[in-house]
């Protein structure tokens, strides 16, 4: 089998004049007469439906509900309620949608996912800006012990910030990364590092551009502040179809890295290549103890849909708690700053007497030393044994007097919505030239790494807390509450596995799961970019197979070549297959 294809198209897009020529006529995916749902001789009737018959919509949409949502009386208006949690920003103290802060990423969902799609290409980096899905990625590329005489181990997030660290906090309080000390600068490729030429046998050129992203230690308001760092951008991707995702079993995963580990080197940490098995670190423990293996994010980080990044978005993104999440997204470092900032104390102790002001919690005996220890108690309760402590000031006490700030209702409405977008259906596939392009794509070996299929088996999905207590409350199975996928074939074109790509300025520890393709070919139409890549850095899909053959490390370097030694007919076959997936 040879090397298999790594990660092909992950996200970016931005016109330029000197970048590769992909024929205009390629986006204009509606002239070509098809017959829906039929087969042919390249495509099955099947591939049409990418979502499966439960997850697809023949809408041109990103954000339309799966007929696993539409088929259950009543589950559109939970749907629809959930949307609106995306589509609209929350607030600090304004119903219906208050809680904010005190430290967040974004105000709301949507900011980061234009249009339920994937991140633009910035060239700053701006919290508010609509389209920036960048997260910052601070980190120890080396190991080391930090000014608290805590160590660290290689590629290990720093600690001093959240995970996904806030540029954004309430008054008084200092973001924990002030925004306007990012700098973000983008390089051009001068040469590729495999020998690679910069233009095509036909003599076509392309351009590849990479970010370098810099934070000042200054920039970090927390005590200590961190040191031995670097920092990474990764965008989000589109969200439909996720539950679609959640959908496939852990043991069909274990088939295909099974599959794949005799031909390629697989994440150590992820599988273990002398037992033929799962590693130790793949599984993950959820919160009632249920064990999984990693599936969601680049990183593969999280097992579960509701464990898994939109669940944990709607608190941490924005610092929302719910029942289950009774403690603030914060770091006890940025806690101790704010607690010794002298511009901090005053503001409270002039403006947090009154029990109505989201500042009172803070306020104390109003002393500058009864606020400092206030302030470092509370900006810390970061832990689920913090709970109830958060309750007894936040949520028992004033201001929110006993008032959850995302209910579990909400919640519920919300994962409905998540689990129930749907897949856009494949487009033209009746077009020769998008058949030539299949054709292609799976010669040139692509499918080795963006697997075209899957099939779900019955879809027991984990449920946590928050949707089993408002399942209690209204005396219904909370297994039979969220939208299913049985026994589907989807076409999402991933093998759900981490490759490296070897590129410049390279995803925090090179590793990065193959993100799908379906629904992809919209992205311009829907969201106004084509942004590809886990950091934008790809301006079209030309430049996101090119940077597959940056390096001849690359797990996908042969078969990047083989894309190089198209001829333009070809090379723009395979981009408009891709297109109508």
């Amino acid at each position: 089998m040879g090397l298999l294809a790594a990660p092909l198209l992950v996200a970016c897009h931005d016109d330029g004049d000197d970048e590769a020529s992909v024929d205009p006529n390629l986006n204009n995916l509606q002239p070509v007469e098809q017959a829906f749902g039929k087969a042919n001789d390249v495509f099955s009737a099947e591939e049409w439906y990418a979502g499966g018959q439960l997850g697809t919509t023949e809408k041109p949409s990103y954000s339309a509900a799966a007929p696993a949502v539409l088929n259950v009386p009543g589950m559109e208006e939970s749907f629809n309620k959930g949307e609106d949690f995306f589509e609209h920003v929350y607030t600090l103290n304004n119903e219906p949608r208050k809680g904010l802060g005190p430290a967040w990423v974004r105000s709301g969902c949507i900011q980061c996912h234009p249009s339920y799609g994937h991140g633009k290409r910035q060239t700053e980096y701006r919290a508010n800006t609509y389209g920036n899905g960048y997260l910052l990625v601070v980190y120890h590329p080396t190991a080391g012990t930090d000014a608290d005489g805590v160590a660290y181990a290689a590629n290990s997030y720093v600690r001093h910030v959240t995970g996904m660290p806030q540029t954004k906090a309430m008054t008084p309080f200092k973001a924990p990364i002030e925004e306007e000390q990012i700098t973000i600068d983008w390089k051009n490729v001068t040469e590729m590092e495999s020998g690679l030429a910069m233009q095509f046998p036909d003599g076509e050129k392309y351009e590849l551009i990479y970010p370098e992203v810099a934070i000042p230690q200054s920039a970090f308001n927390t005590l200590p502040k961190p040191d031995n760092y670097e920092v990474r951008l990764e965008s989000t991707i589109g969200i439909y179809g996720t539950g679609l995702l959640d959908a496939i079993d852990f043991e069909d995963m274990k088939a295909q890295y099974q599959a794949e580990a005799p031909y390629v080197e697989l994440n150590p940490a992820m599988w273990d290549k002398a037992a033929n098995d799962w590693a130790a670190s793949a599984y993950y423990t959820l919160a009632d103890g249920t064990k999984g293996i990693k599936k969601f994010t680049y990183a593969m980080t999280r097992t579960s849909l509701q464990d898994g990044a939109g669940a944990n978005a709607i608190w941490n993104i924005t610092n929302v708690t719910r029942s289950d999440r009774h403690y603030f997204y914060s770091t006890k470092m940025w806690a101790k700053a704010m607690s010794e900032d002298a511009e901090v104390i005053q503001y409270i102790k002039e403006n947090g007497s009154q029990a109505t002001s989201l500042l009172y919690p803070y306020y104390a005996d109003g002393t500058d030393e009864g606020i400092k220890e206030r302030v470092n108690q509370l900006l810390g309760l970061n832990t689920a044994a913090d709970a109830p402590t958060f309750k007894q000031y936040f949520v028992d006490g004033a201001p929110y007097n006993g008032q959850e700030e995302m209910s579990d209702k909400d919640y519920y409405d919300f994962m409905v919505w998540h689990r129930g977008l749907a897949v856009p259906a494949a487009r033209n596939l009746d077009d020769p030239q998008v058949k030539r392009g299949k054709q292609l794509f799976t010669q040139m070996g692509c499918t080795q790494c963006h697997r075209p299929s899957w099939k779900t088996r019955d879809d027991n999905m984990w449920v946590d807390a928050s949707i089993k207590a408002y399942a209690a409350s209204i005396g219904k199975d909370a297994a039979t509450m969220l939208p299913k996928y049985p026994n589907q074939t989807i076409w999402p074109y991933t093998d759900m596995v981490q490759h490296r790509l070897f590129m410049k300025n390279d995803i925090r520890t090179g590793w990065c799961r193959t993100t799908p393709l379906w629904g992809r070919g919209l992205s311009l139409q829907r969201t106004g970019a084509e942004d590809r890549l886990h950091d934008c850095r790809a301006r079209n899909e030309v430049e996101a197979i090119m940077w597959h053959g940056y390096s001849k490390e690359s797990d996908a370097y042969e078969h990047t070549v083989k894309f190089f030694n198209l001829p333009k007919t070809d090379r723009d076959a395979v981009v408009k297959f891709l297109r109508a997936i």
